[in-house]
């Protein structure tokens, strides 16, 4: 039989639920771990010594060290573009024709020192202001593979290669310009709905500074970091056989690692380094990482089907994948 306790008198339930036992807190949870690392310190000192481990953190180091100074430093020089330079400079600057307005963004591209987290706000803002879509697409392509930054990240990452930059920047330049003058013939503006209003409008110049900068540090760093992880995964645990057998097929290691730049969403002034890990694979195919990455992967699709439209983003983002690994082959195949 179930004994139950009366509610002392005058107390007014109302109704409500009983009190709940105390949630976990997120100081209460690091509080755990730590505790729990200082007990298990012995077990994961024994798997941090063995080779696997050393090889992994040795790579993992290697790629987020190089990587982090361009990143912050893009980072910084993107969040000041994208807030102290007016999208009506941009709008003014470009010519009136598309076709030829198309070449001219893709080429303004190397203006804006950042990764592709900067480019959509900034192309959302050009189609907002009137400036042609093709062209505003063109610069959203280019801009995150041929600024200062990401050349100079990938001069650093193979180094006595210029090829390899060079390559980067041609491929990079004639697939966004092969997109915006793709969009200018057979886009229609029923697909592309951009957002009314940016994401800092309505703050001051130096709130929307800091949040940009705070944003983009959380999301290329984030990124940067399963980039790095992924890289020393592949290098460390990977079966150096089953990597040799994809790297020693052209096609398979082209689309190989096509996917796999859709896949890690890495930044493009890190991604270089990434690519310069992936020892087993041909120049080509670590053009190709280079050149689809920052044009299309997990995180700029979701951004694109936001400031764009989702029609948008499933018709531009395939478009874009199969350019830019046919662009990246046929460069890698003159120059490297």
């Amino acid at each position: 039989m179930a004994i139950t306790e009366d509610a002392p008198p005058g107390t007014d339930t109302g109704g409500a639920e009983p009190p709940r036992g105390r949630r976990l807190s997120s100081p209460l949870a690091l509080t755990l771990v730590l505790l729990s690392a200082v007990l298990a310190q012995s077990p994961i000192r024994g798997v941090l010594g063995t080779p696997l481990m050393q090889s992994w953190m040795t790579v993992f180091v290697a790629v987020t060290v190089q990587a982090l100074p361009f990143l912050v430093l893009g980072v910084l020089l993107s969040a000041a573009i994208a807030v102290f330079v007016p999208a009506s400079f941009f709008a003014r600057a470009l010519p009136r024709r598309p076709a030829l307005a198309v070449p001219v963004a893709g080429v303004a591209g190397a203006v804006l020192p950042g990764c592709e987290c900067a480019s959509v706000p900034v192309a959302g803002a050009l189609v907002r202001r009137g400036v042609t879509p093709a062209a505003a697409l063109a610069f959203l392509l280019s801009a995150p593979a041929i600024n200062p930054v990401v050349l100079t990240a990938t001069a650093v990452a193979f180094p006595g290669h210029p090829e390899m930059v060079l390559a980067r920047f041609l491929a990079s330049l004639l697939v966004a310009c092969a997109m915006g003058w793709l969009w200018q013939r057979l886009g229609r503006t029923d697909w592309l709905r951009p957002a009314a209003h940016g994401a800092h409008e309505g703050a001051t110049k130096g709130e929307a500074f800091w949040g940009a900068v705070r944003h983009d540090v959380m999301h290329a760093g984030g990124f940067l970091v399963l980039g790095a992880t992924a890289a020393a995964t592949l290098k460390a645990a990977v079966p150096a056989d089953w990597l040799r057998a994809a790297a020693g097929t052209p096609l398979v290691s082209v689309l190989a690692l096509a996917v796999l730049a859709v896949l890690l969403s890495i930044c493009s002034e890190a991604d270089a380094f990434v690519a310069a890990s992936l020892t087993q694979f041909s120049p080509t195919a670590k053009l190709v990482f280079l050149v689809v990455g920052p044009m299309i992967d997990l995180k700029l699709f979701a951004m694109q089907a936001g400031t764009f439209g989702r029609a948008f983003a499933l018709r531009f983002a395939p478009a874009t994948f199969a350019l830019a690994v046919a662009g990246a082959v046929l460069t890698g195949a003159v120059l490297l």
